[in-house]
């Protein structure tokens, strides 16, 4: 099944666009700064599927789960269509399951990924008013500020983004090991 150029496609594709889901529930999340051209971007690229599902589905604590909720459904569809392609049968128990930890992996991937940049960025540019740093600073600081509270700063030096990289990787290590 990986070794055909299609299903590679197929799950590019589908993960890049639940990538994008999951990061606009992110950025809902850590209430960022709406007008950054970047949040731009991923709501307009996300509204066309989202908005049917929006009048459905109701908020919960005033955050719209409707991201979380595709993200599901295009899992699901992406590992169905690559299992077919296969000529493989995937029951559907064991579907919820695959796309439910695939959904939490990804997540777990958009946090990685900004802290790595988040990390990078305080190195090169603190201060930087572009956007993009903008935007990763106010998906970190959240997370920071979390693991401040049970690890404060020793010294000048923060320790939160290894905390929060080592945790990340244990749990997808523990879900690999779950899934194999």
């Amino acid at each position: 099944m990986e070794s055909n150029p299609l299903v590679f496609i197929i799950r590019t594709l589908g993960e890049l666009y639940i990538f994008i889901l999951l990061l606009r529930f992110l950025l809902q999340v850590v209430k960022a700064d709406y007008y950054n051209p970047i949040c731009q971007g991923v709501v307009s690229a996300t509204k066309p599927v989202l908005a049917p599902l929006q009048k459905i589905l109701p908020k919960i604590l005033n955050i719209d789960i409707s991201p979380l909720v595709f993200a599901f459904v295009a899992k699901a569809i992406v590992l169905y269509v690559a299992y077919a392609i296969g000529n493989q049968i995937i029951p559907l128990p064991m579907l919820s399951v695959y796309a439910s930890l695939g959904v939490l992996n990804t997540f777990l991937d958009v946090i990685f990924y900004a802290m790595v940049g988040s990390i990078i960025i305080s190195w090169i540019a603190p201060d930087s008013p572009h956007p993009a740093p903008q935007l990763i600073m106010q998906v970190t600081a959240p997370i920071y500020k979390l693991v401040n509270k049970v690890l404060p700063p020793l010294g000048g030096f923060d320790l939160s983004p290894i905390v929060v990289i080592l945790s990340i990787q244990l749990i997808q290590y523990q879900m690999r090991l779950f899934i194999i």
